[in-house]
C-alpha cells in the first residue's frame, strides 16, 4: 500500500526522469542542452513564471510540482502531450522521443567506443568487437 508521500516521491521521480529524457532529446536535436534562461524565457512569453528553484526541483525529483500552466508550456517547449509529463509511469514515451533517445544511445556508444580506441591504443578486431556487442547490449536494456 502505498502512502501519500511515497506518491508524491514516486510522480516527483517520474517527472524528473521524464524532463532529463526531453533534455536529452533537445539537446540531440540542437547540439547543446537548453539553459534554464531559455526554458524560462519560453514560458515567460506565455504567462507562466518558473522560477530557477522550481526548475530545480523538478529536474531533481526532490519535490512533487502540480502547476498545470508550467506542465502546460513545458510540454510546448519539449513539443509532447502534457499527459507524459503529468500521468502516471504507464504512460507511454512518445515516439518522437523514443527515436531520439535511440539516436542519443547510438551518438553515446560511438563516443565510448572512439574513446576506448584511443585511450587504449590499438586494439585487436576481437577486443574492439567485445567492445561494440557490449555496447549494442546495453543500449538494448
Amino acid at each position: 500500500m502505498h502512502t501519500a508521500e511515497e506518491e508524491t516521491r514516486t510522480a516527483a521521480a517520474l517527472l524528473a526522469k521524464r524532463l532529463r529524457l526531453l533534455l536529452d532529446v533537445k539537446t540531440a536535436e540542437s547540439g547543446s542542452e537548453p539553459a534554464y534562461s531559455e526554458i524560462a524565457a519560453f514560458l515567460k512569453e506565455r504567462d507562466t513564471n518558473l522560477s530557477r528553484s522550481r526548475w530545480t526541483y523538478m529536474l531533481n525529483g526532490t519535490r512533487k510540482v502540480d502547476d498545470p500552466d508550467v506542465f502546460a508550456g513545458l510540454a510546448e517547449f519539449f513539443d509532447v502531450d502534457v499527459d507524459f509529463l503529468t500521468g502516471d509511469s504507464d504512460v507511454s514515451t512518445p515516439e518522437k522521443v523514443s527515436a531520439q533517445l535511440d539516436l542519443v544511445r547510438a551518438m553515446r556508444a560511438a563516443k565510448v567506443k572512439s574513446y576506448a580506441t584511443r585511450t587504449l591504443g590499438d586494439l585487436s578486431p576481437q577486443t574492439l568487437e567485445a567492445i561494440t556487442q557490449f555496447l549494442d547490449h546495453e543500449m538494448t536494456k
